[in-house]
């Protein structure tokens, strides 16, 4: 199973153990991450906002346009930001590391 590491807005890292084909975001509510993901994945916010690591960000897939849009609302945003919904686990992402922002905008409630 590959392994992602999650880094906590405290600085804490928690490295996790994933299911291929798994979203970041489900990885990280399997394993009691502290992310919201208040739409439950369907891209509708951007609060499973994750910034990935810069050695990882090159080996995603690119996100799409509909993606793009949704980062622009979040806090704190940076280059190699992401939302955990869209991102699936494989292979080749074992060890990813990726932080949690320090806040995040829930715009759903």
């Amino acid at each position: 199973m590959p392994r992602i590491t999650f880094i906590e807005p405290n600085g804490n890292r928690r490295e996790v153990e994933a299911e291929i084909g798994d979203t970041l975001l489900t990885v990280a509510h399997k394993n009691d991450v502290d992310i919201e993901g208040a739409c439950e994945g369907v891209l509708a916010c951007s609060t499973c906002h994750l910034i990935v690591d810069p050695d990882w960000y090159g080996k995603l897939m690119p996100a799409d346009d509909d993606e793009d849009d949704m980062l622009d609302l979040a806090f704190g945003l940076t280059q190699t930001s992401r939302l955990g919904c869209q991102i699936e686990v494989t292979d080749e992402l074992d060890g990813l590391v990726v932080s949690l922002p320090v806040e995040t905008r829930n715009m759903m409630v």
